[in-house]
């Protein structure tokens, strides 16, 4: 196509290309699907103001948000999915809303909502990818948010103490992991031999969790037991983006 795709996302540490989940989920689509993307990754020129990236940029189009802009870019004919049965299509949107009603949160949790984890990796790292004011105020902002979302995905009845909700999103999302570790078995990705787009959001949401060392680990010690997955991340990053890896974070 005529159109550039430019794609601005938070970028990479600890041998990740991006340390954010959505990030990395349309970036790992683009890789599957052979879209041409020029990456944009934000640092402290940025001139964001909410923090609410990945976006993709054409000439006409400003896209937000992983789904929109994946499914833009299948109208662009970079299509992940072109050889899924219409089964393993309705299986793909299965899955994809079990991560992110059951692990998503956990993620979330993990990154900005557990304060030891908060305080000393996930809020200097972003904020050292800001300029000043900004980044006084985004990483709070951006800590609200994920609480927000997280709350989100409670539904009725509330849970009311804190500890409850916690021990909860760690359940539900041990259980994710559980489920996706013995629907990928012994395979290479989640359909066969080629990734597709519920690998994409597999690899996005877990790899961060994988690979980002925090001070407080209870889900990323329950990943590192299921050693398929730890493979599909490890095979991912090998396969796909090993030549545009940065240093640690």
């Amino acid at each position: 196509m005529a159109a550039p795709l430019e794609l601005s996302c938070w970028g990479g540490g600890w041998g990740l290309p991006s340390v954010h989940s959505e990030s990395l989920v349309v970036m790992a689509y683009a890789k599957f699907s052979g879209a041409p993307l020029k990456v944009n990754v934000i640092d402290n020129t940025w001139r964001g103001s909410r923090g609410d990236v990945p976006v993709l940029a054409t000439e006409d189009n400003i896209v937000s948000q992983p789904a929109k802009i994946l499914n833009f870019l299948r109208k662009q004919k970079y299509n992940a999915d072109y050889e899924l049965s219409a089964k393993q299509g309705a299986d793909t949107l299965a899955y994809i809303a079990l991560l992110e009603e059951k692990l998503l949160p956990a993620v979330l949790h993990t990154f900005w909502v557990e304060s030891d984890n908060y305080f000393t990796v996930t809020k200097p790292w972003f904020a050292s990818r800001m300029p000043f004011p900004l980044s006084l105020i985004l990483p709070g902002r951006m800590s609200k948010g994920a609480l927000n979302r997280i709350l989100l995905t409670r539904g009725e009845p509330p849970l009311y103490h804190l500890r409850e909700v916690e021990a909860q999103i760690y359940r539900d999302a041990k259980e994710c992991l559980n489920l996706l570790s013995n629907r990928l078995g012994t395979s290479q990705f989640f359909f066969g031999d080629t990734p597709c787009t519920l690998d994409a959001y597999v690899f996005g949401f877990l790899a961060p969790l994988y690979k980002v060392r925090f001070p407080k680990v209870q889900l990323q010690e329950h990943l590192k037991q299921l050693s398929n997955l730890c493979r599909f991340c490890d095979d991912i990053l090998n396969s796909y983006f090993r030549l545009s890896l940065g240093v640690d974070g």
